[in-house]
């Protein structure tokens, strides 16, 4: 029991100081203007949808906007980058603290992880389904 314990705590303290190294490292990078020109675009296209109503695609275009950005980007804005957040600032002086607080980590932020995933997916499907409709 004991050495499990430990092999967990060692290995969740790998996997936080690497996620905090990724966290830390990322919004620093060329990433980041990607990350956020895409649910700007993904708003404008959105509202494009809307001043085209009726047209062909503009539905598809619109939902597409939408579920991105709420899907995407405020999932990560409101769910993920707090779950980082927490990670960063958490104390990992004991082993078991430390596993306990990766585990939890890891369930939720894939979780949400997923999500984003998803509705990633979607929205470039109906992005997709847009310009095949024109």
């Amino acid at each position: 029991m004991w050495f499990g314990a430990i092999g967990c705590g060692l290995i969740a303290g790998v996997g936080i100081a690497a996620m905090n190294a990724t966290n830390t490292e990322i919004v620093r990078s060329a990433f980041m203007p990607l990350f956020l020109s895409t649910p700007l675009a993904s708003a404008v296209l959105a509202a494009a949808g809307v001043v085209r109503w009726g047209a062909p695609g503009s539905a598809t275009i619109f939902a597409g906007g939408v579920i991105y950005v709420l899907g995407m980007f405020v999932v990560t804005v409101a769910r993920n980058v707090p779950l980082n957040n927490a990670l960063a600032a958490a104390d990992r002086a004991s082993a078991a603290a430390a596993a306990e607080l990766w585990a939890t980590y890891v369930r939720d932020w894939t979780w949400w992880n997923h999500g984003r995933t998803l509705a990633s997916t979607v929205a470039c499907g109906l992005f997709v389904g847009a310009l095949l409709t024109r």
